[in-house]
């Protein structure tokens, strides 16, 4: 027995019924229910320092579960972190440091966003490997600068979602010994207990995958000690799975699913802390033992990270390269913008024809050339989406110096372990698939948005031009599925010479995703009228084609579609034709309408606006002078060579004419 621990584990389940009372909304059942294991870690096992919550070499605690959130921002308080019994107090309220589920960049100490059940444990896979790949990268034989671990916290909800599965199987595989996950197993979800839906052999399934299982008493502070000093001591990632009582201590609901997801309500407080030994009218009571213990812990924290500053200033003096490596890795971004221009891209020349995915492939390894920390992976599409590098190590077991992931055909986990690497700090991150298969990975997208994370998506076989596979495979609603997503932008070249200038601006962001749309079929470098093009674009679309100073039309068009526009308005004499190249229009929509009227020629006068894009016309109304003059696909495609499946749906170049006549 631990008095101060448990007047911590007090103090937490205190907080949270209070908190969660007062904002009529919250899920008190795990913060009940887990409230030793949050003071043990925070208390005893982390190395953390929470007067320097962004200390790099720091263990991290990821709160899959974020629903019991409480429990964070609770131990956060307790602990010295910057959240204040005020930001409690207004748990769940705008503006509030305690939102309802853990938020990135909102809270000291929160580690990335969770509450999508499965992504957080997930994510921490990617935080795992992006230690050990730090690890390879600066340790030395006398300096182990890199030396942290990763903690996760699972409920059955996060067990039973297919991306803790994906990940799990990739951790296993990895040997990722570095990765402790704790199992808070109640055995209770949302609708009861759940054998009526979770039967399996959860030890087993992760013995399975590769990884150690070890199991305890979530209420035993010394065995919770003891199971992760078996952790550390293996080479594999360890599942720890606690026996618990969701809603412990509130007998009321203790044990059973009411308590998951609802304040406990008067009556239930007072019972909850009758029973808990506290006075029914004290709110928010916090126990001076626990905040004496972390008092003293405080010292130690800072002492641990003093100890490793003078480690990290000792290995710099010895090992100045490495150093200068590190202060590369570690800007803000993982991205020395300033080195962007020399990098020895391709050159490519009017006429050239080449797929833009291929193009990408190259400007890719340029680019990698110049920053050794860009780093990334495909689900089992490498070659077709070109994104291997060339002379790099793959990332394994035994070569944890790698920089290119195999991650199997796990989309979504692929995603999210992206996003872990990304949020740990000291690369930047890509990964890639077919723009169809973005579906499967878009929830980890979405949370890559919400946190804006700069992660790169290199989506390649972006329209019904890819042919054969059918429409299975042919995004039609993609494109515009992703642009609609708040703080993501979507970038689709028209050519070469564009998909370098993506390449760049994708880079070059450090608030948000950018998702690169990419060709199968090759596309043709054509000339460009705007002298200053390369800047322009940066605004999201420039001139290709003048067409006057007083355009009659001024076409819009994405990607390889910007080739038939030119095309189109070539057969048509009888108007004058502006072409715009539109590499990311929401990156377009965002400027002025001044910088917009320039390019698209309404500040000029002119009368109608055609869009030309291989997907539906949704999203694109707002452009188009009509709506028939939305030259769009707005249904699913065939199977069959890719310019005969555009000839069969009427997306040609003569179709486009004819619009233009009209």
């Amino acid at each position: 027995m631990n008095k101060k621990l448990d007047a911590v584990a007090l103090s937490v389940r205190s907080l949270s019924m209070d908190a969660i009372q007062q904002a009529n909304s919250g899920h008190p059942g795990l913060p009940l229910g887990a409230a030793e294991l949050a003071a043990v870690l925070y208390g005893k096992i982390m190395k953390h320092n929470p007067a320097n919550p962004k200390w790099v070499d720091r263990d991290r605690f990821v709160l899959s579960a974020g629903h019991g959130s409480m429990l964070l921002y609770s131990i956060l308080h307790l602990a010295g972190y910057s959240v204040t019994l005020d930001d409690i107090k207004n748990f769940r309220q705008i503006g509030s440091a305690c939102p309802g589920h853990p938020e990135y960049g909102y809270t000291d100490g929160v580690e990335m966003t969770t509450g999508p059940l499965g992504q957080g444990v997930s994510s921490a896979v990617g935080m795992a490997i992006a230690e050990s790949m730090l690890a390879a990268q600066f340790n030395t034989e006398d300096f182990s600068i890199v030396d942290h671990y990763t903690y996760s916290l699972v409920g059955e909800g996060c067990l039973m979602e297919g991306v803790s599965s994906e990940t799990a199987s990739i951790a296993g595989h990895l040997k990722l010994g570095k990765l402790i996950v704790f199992y808070d197993e109640n055995r209770i979800c949302i609708d009861g207990t759940t054998d009526m839906t979770m039967t399996e052999d959860i030890a087993g399934r992760y013995t399975s995958y590769g990884w150690q299982v070890l199991s305890g008493d979530m209420y035993d502070y010394k065995a919770i000690e003891s199971l992760v000093t078996s952790a550390k001591n293996d080479h594999r990632p360890t599942l720890i799975m606690l026996k618990s009582v969701i809603g412990k201590g509130a007998p009321t609901v203790a044990g059973t699913s009411a308590a998951h997801g609802a304040p406990l309500g008067e009556a239930g407080i007072i019972e909850a802390k009758k029973n808990l030994g506290l006075d029914p009218d004290k709110k928010f009571y916090v126990d001076p033992l626990a905040l004496e213990w972390f008092t003293e812990r405080g010292t130690d924290f800072a002492a641990e990270e003093a100890s490793w500053n003078e480690q990290f200033a000792a290995w710099s003096a010895k090992y100045s390269e490495k150093r200068k490596l590190w202060d590369t890795a570690f800007v803000d971004g993982g991205i020395d913008i300033s080195k962007l221009d020399s990098a020895a891209v391709p050159a490519y020349k009017i006429g050239d024809s080449k797929a833009t995915r291929a193009a990408s492939g190259e400007v890719l390894n340029a680019f990698a050339s110049v920053y050794p920390n860009l780093v990334g992976g495909s689900a089992d599409l490498q070659g077709p989406n070109v994104v291997g590098i060339k002379g790099a190590t793959v990332y394994d077991a035994e070569k944890p110096q790698g920089r290119y992931f195999h991650y199997g055909v796990r989309e979504f986990g692929m995603a999210a372990i992206t996003n872990g690497i990304q949020l740990h700090g000291g690369f930047r991150a890509f990964c890639a698939t077919f723009l169809i298969f973005s579906d499967y990975l878009r929830p980890a997208l979405r949370l890559a948005a919400l946190m804006h994370l700069p992660v790169v998506y290199v989506l390649t076989h972006d329209s019904v031009f890819i042919g054969e596979d059918g429409p299975t495979h042919q995004p039609v609603e993609t494109l515009e599925s992703l642009r609609v997503i708040p703080n993501v932008q979507v970038f689709r070249p028209a050519d070469p010479e564009e998909t370098i200038l993506a390449w760049k601006l994708a880079l070059a962001r450090k608030d948000g995703p950018v998702c690169l749309a990419l060709t199968r079929q090759n596309t043709t470098v054509f000339t460009k009228d705007d002298p200053d093009w390369k800047h322009t674009i940066e605004c999201g679309a420039y001139i290709v084609r003048k067409g006057g100073n007083k355009p009659d039309i001024t076409i819009l068009a994405t990607g390889s579609e910007v080739g038939m526009a030119l095309e189109a308005a070539e057969r048509v004499s009888s108007k004058t034709i502006r072409v715009v190249s539109v590499l990311s229009r929401e990156v377009f929509a965002s400027q002025s309408e001044i910088i917009q009227n320039a390019i698209t020629g309404n500040s000029d006068g002119a009368g109608r606006i055609v869009t030309v894009e291989a997907g539906v016309s949704a999203g694109w109304e707002g452009w188009a002078s009509t709506r028939g003059d939305s030259f769009s696909i707005n249904r699913f495609g065939e199977s069959g060579p890719g310019n005969k499946v555009a000839a069969h749906l009427g997306f040609t170049v003569e179709n486009l004419a004819k619009l233009l006549e009209k």
